[in-house]
């Protein structure tokens, strides 16, 4: 496997480093973490440089581009500091383009370049998370018109995306999961907030549903296969965890070690002391592993070659892996680290998040585990 970039990735990740670097965007994202607002400035910028479009398909307006692509892109961005998990949804517009309408799609591309947040898929209920079996939330047929009743709870993005993709039952027929196109303007919708150790940036709510009126061409994807649908994209979104999360881990790296060889004490940098040494090894150990990993992922999607236990794996794999990079690099920092809103503690409250959010660790290891013994049936 070759990990190097051709020139068309080259250019995007430079124009990348290029944003990350014209100006210093910590103060944002820290007010924006501090006052739970998503950084629309800042995503309104990498639209410009086509991320937001990256991975539509060439027909759309997007570029059609690689998991590789996009793994080179995160690790940069997370890098240079910036919250990828703010850009979850723009990766994944691909998948209206797969599954809605031309309405859906054209009502969705129409924010494309704006840096606004567009949509968001709603799943988890009070009795169902890691098992969707548990749903209660149901569509009906009354008139000639679709009626939606029920409650999501955790839902990312439900404060301000203008649609949401909404899992329901069939309520005459329960074993029937059918997902809903849903404009999150319509009446009998009402959002209450819920605050977040981490992942400020993104907003979180109880979504409540009350005899929403649907029509029937508010249908997405298939009547009867939104269950199937939401396992299919599933990968994607534990792929995109797992490369934010090593972004952020080389991030908390880099900032440790130009600490570490300024910082004197005892009359010397503290770099030189085998202890922190040893901290620097296990990093760098980690560091190399999560970035093979995504990258050997990615290059097995890329070639039609990607298991389905290897999205898990990863998430489950860098989101922990992150975290110890991510803590011992707090340590390392020291006093500095814990006071000042220093961007690695910023880190650290994520990921302690992306542990939970896009599927838990225990569902990471019966997905990944079960992948694994299968070929030894």
């Amino acid at each position: 496997m070759d990990f190097s970039f051709d020139e068309d990735q080259q250019l995007m990740v430079q124009a990348v480093r290029e944003l990350m670097t014209r100006e210093n965007w910590e103060p944002y994202f820290q007010e924006c973490d501090d006052t739970h607002e998503y950084p629309e400035r800042f995503v309104a910028e990498l639209a410009a440089l086509g991320v937001d479009s990256m991975m539509l398909p060439e027909e759309h307006g997007g570029m059609g581009a690689s998991w590789v692509t996009l793994a080179a892109v995160w690790e940069e961005l997370g890098r240079l500091g910036a919250p990828t998990y703010v850009l979850y949804q723009l990766p994944t517009l691909e998948t209206i383009t797969r599954e809605g309408t031309p309405e859906q799609i054209k009502n969705v591309l129409a924010y494309v370049g704006t840096g606004k947040q567009i949509w968001n898929a709603a799943m988890t209920e009070p009795g169902a998370g890691s098992s969707l079996s548990g749903i209660t939330t149901t569509y009906t047929r009354r008139n000639g018109k679709v009626y939606l009743n029920g409650q999501k709870t955790f839902i990312t993005s439900s404060a301000h995306v203008p649609y949401l993709v909404v899992m329901t039952r069939d309520a005459t027929n329960p074993e029937v999961f059918t997902e809903w196109f849903v404009d999150m303007s319509l009446p009998g919708i009402t959002k209450s907030p819920l605050d977040k150790l981490g992942l400020r940036m993104d907003s979180c709510c109880e979504v409540y549903l009350d005899d929403v009126e649907l029509d029937e061409s508010d249908l997405f994807g298939t009547e009867g296969k939104g269950f199937a649908r939401g396992v299919d994209d599933f990968d994607m979104e534990r792929f995109l965890v797992a490369a934010c999360d090593y972004g952020w881990a080389f991030c908390a790296f880099e900032d440790a070690a130009t600490y570490a060889n300024q910082r004197v004490q005892g009359g010397e940098a503290i770099a030189r002391y085998q202890l922190i040494q040893e901290k620097f090894a296990n990093m760098r150990i980690k560091l190399t592993n999560m970035r093979n990993m995504i990258y050997e992922i990615a290059w097995k999607h890329d070639t039609g070659q990607m298991g389905r236990g290897d999205c898990s794996m990863a998430k489950y794999y860098c989101t922990r892996a992150a975290a110890e990079v991510v803590d011992d690099a707090i340590q390392v920092l020291g006093g500095i680290g814990v006071t000042g809103n220093h961007r690695v503690a910023r880190m650290w409250r994520d990921l302690r998040v992306e542990r939970i959010s896009g599927g838990t660790d225990e569902m990471m290891i019966l997905t990944a585990g079960r992948a694994a013994l299968k070929s030894y049936r």
